[in-house]
């Protein structure tokens, strides 16, 4: 294939991508669905799970109104404080810059520059309300706003009713917990209570989900810790008391059998 041809397709493919972003992700005026009267509460997360970088929508940049944003490489750890926004009827059904039909009932997303695509939990910072959704698409391209949420995911958040709403967004893995955030533990070490801890979550109800399927299983001595860091609660996942660390890495392997993944040996004084 001739160097012109390959440049040629390759400016095709930007032009194409442009405007999926700006097809997804306008800033012009948009509208709730009609008889919408889904109750928040009963509006559930996405379900993480583990991902691979989409084949479109991950440049290492674009350019959208004369302005050029860099796709990180990893979201690992990521974090985010700012306003939040939310597009709904006159984008649905329309492809999102991963190549995906935007589904305003859906628990999506729309963020500048994070990898998609990825989960992350956001938080209503002004009435408390927490939600985990799929960003799979770019934008928001309004200064000062850092992701766009579909209509379901802002009935859930309470956004939709407000029109935008200051938030925090981070990164959550296919556990559910926070990806990289004050999740590495200290060693075993004597003295201390030895648990297995099987997973860890930023909210209460998976934690529960969890807890309840390990007891399924038949698993016994199944607990749920909850701490506090930074103003931020993490709900863990943990089988014990046990003896002895061999024991422990008994019930490890148990529990891999089963196909319980980043398990971990803690020891709590």
């Amino acid at each position: 294939m001739s160097a012109y041809r390959v440049d040629f397709l390759v400016k095709i493919l930007a032009l194409v991508f442009a405007f999926f972003l700006l097809s997804a992700c306008s800033m012009n005026k948009d509208s709730a669905p009609v008889n919408y009267n889904k109750h928040w509460q009963n509006i559930p997360d996405a379900v993480p799970q583990r991902v691979e970088k989409s084949r479109y929508g991950n440049p290492d940049s674009y350019e959208v109104l004369g302005k050029t944003y860099f796709v990180m490489d990893s979201a690992k750890g990521f974090s985010q404080t700012g306003i939040a926004s939310w597009y709904g009827e006159k984008f649905h059904g329309r492809k999102t810059s991963s190549g995906e039909d935007y589904n305003m009932y859906s628990m999506t997303a729309a963020h500048k520059t994070l990898p998609i695509p990825v989960y992350v939990e956001v938080t209503n910072l002004d009435n408390g309300r927490k939600a985990i959704v799929r960003v799979n698409d770019r934008g928001p391209f309004h200064p000062g706003r850092i992701i766009d949420l579909s209509y379901a995911a802002a009935t859930r958040l309470g956004v939709a009713q407000t029109g935008t709403a200051n938030v925090r967004i981070q990164v959550v893995n296919e556990y559910g917990e926070p990806d990289g955030d004050s999740m590495v533990e200290s060693p075993v070490e004597t003295g201390g209570k030895l648990y297995v801890q099987v997973a860890a979550f930023a909210t209460e109800e998976n934690a529960l989900q969890q807890l309840g399927l390990l007891q399924g299983e038949g698993f016994s001595d199944v607990r749920l810790h909850i701490e506090s860091k930074k103003g931020n609660t993490l709900y863990r996942i943990r089988i014990g008391p046990l003896p002895t660390a061999h024991v422990a890495k008994q019930l490890m392997t148990e529990l891999e059998q089963k196909k319980h993944h980043n398990l971990k040996i803690v020891s709590v004084n």
